[in-house]
């Protein structure tokens, strides 16, 4: 048996589950912006090892969703209004340019498939908002999907992410919850299996522009 093999298998499994387990505390914000991250306390907290943990926070660094403080260790990467203009700007740009390439160039596999992630996201309670921004993101990364661009389509993904950490803030609002953001989900869904670019990249601009003006509101 090759045990340096399967030792590296080993880390690298707790690596991603690290990995993906502080990713979605930093996102829903159980991790706050600007807290220290320290080595040894995230090895009681989660079970694994000094290397998992190091490179679990590396992986993250790369996604700026966590920040290295010098010599002194790491942190969870801040929030500020500045910042979520500077992604919505970003998102609006790139999303733009994948949406009217994923609409001209979708196909019957592309369609079934946005259909289908649009009626899960439909049928979920906005209250449990895990599952809600899970299924949310996967519409919306199928709107995009037949852009035929994986480099684009992972600034995309990248972006949405540091994004819904902000959007976390406005599922507890009273106020953005009397949107009906159902509807204006259906209203792109209907243009891009219609294959009307302009209508489709006009309401998921829209969609983006009234989410952002909201939060906007609600960030120091």
């Amino acid at each position: 048996m090759n045990t340096a093999g399967f030792q590296n298998q080993t880390n690298q499994s707790s690596t991603q589950r690290t990995y993906l387990t502080l990713r979605n505390e930093i996102i829903t914000g159980r991790l706050a912006p600007g807290e220290r991250l320290k080595v040894e306390t995230l090895k009681e907290n989660y079970g694994a090892g000094a290397s998992p943990i190091r490179e679990a926070l590396s992986l993250l660094t790369s996604d700026q969703l966590v920040e290295r403080i010098d010599q002194r260790g790491f942190r969870v990467a801040d929030t500020s209004r500045h910042q979520f203009q500077e992604i919505l700007n970003l998102r609006c740009t790139l999303e733009d340019i994948a949406l009217r390439q994923s609409v001209e160039k979708g196909g019957r596999d592309w369609e079934e498939n946005l259909v289908l992630v649009h009626h899960y996201l439909s049928r979920t309670d906005r209250a449990d908002a895990e599952l809600f921004e899970d299924r949310h993101k996967s519409f919306h990364m199928a709107l995009l999907s037949a852009c035929e661009s994986p480099v684009l389509m992972r600034f995309c993904g990248q972006l949405y992410d540091l994004n819904v950490r902000y959007r976390f803030l406005a599922v507890r609002s009273k106020t953005y919850s009397s949107r009906n953001v159902e509807g204006e989900h259906l209203a792109i869904l209907d243009a891009a299996v219609s294959k009307d670019v302009d209508l489709a990249s006009k309401l998921l601009m829209d969609h983006y522009s009234s989410t952002g003006a909201f939060l906007a509101e609600l960030i120091d």
